[in-house]
């Protein structure tokens, strides 16, 4: 097999293995995330918990996967080189975290969610797309 085609099966393991942990551990259901950002009402700490796991799981696996020279499937690794905080980052920070506030879907849920399709995950979905075009017409910083 060609390592194009490996890369691509790969990434669309990793996609499939992503959405069934969303879907296992209940992130799909937009009622838990808002309950979970609801802090001064019925709080719910799942979410949490689902985040604190990935991220251990983050920590330790970039510790072993960055001891290898390269990739399995590629030549480097590719790593962000940036460090600085521009508008750009920010704002999109701030629309991503509204959109996740009003809506109860931050993107990887909401595709989970597309064979549930409602109008309010078919909206974030729209708002979404638009969002990526609007965002290639803002200028980026030289």
């Amino acid at each position: 097999m060609r390592r194009e085609t490996q890369k691509t099966l790969m990434g669309y393991v990793a996609g499939l293995l992503f959405g069934l942990g969303l879907a296992v551990s209940g992130m799909t259901d937009p009622a838990r995330v808002l309950g979970f950002l609801d802090l001064a009402g019925a709080w719910d700490p799942t979410l949490m918990f689902v985040l604190g796991g990935a991220v251990i799981t983050n920590f330790i696996g970039y510790r072993l996967v960055l001891r290898r020279p390269h990739p399995l499937l590629g030549e480097r690794f590719q790593l962000p080189t940036r460090t600085d905080l521009d508008g750009r980052l920010i704002g999109g920070a701030a629309l991503f975290g509204i959109g996740w506030g009003l809506s109860g879907y931050c993107p990887g849920p909401a595709f989970a969610s597309l064979a549930g399709l409602t109008a309010p995950l078919a909206a974030m979905l729209v708002a979404m797309v638009v969002g990526w075009f609007a965002a290639r017409a803002v200028p980026a910083r030289g």
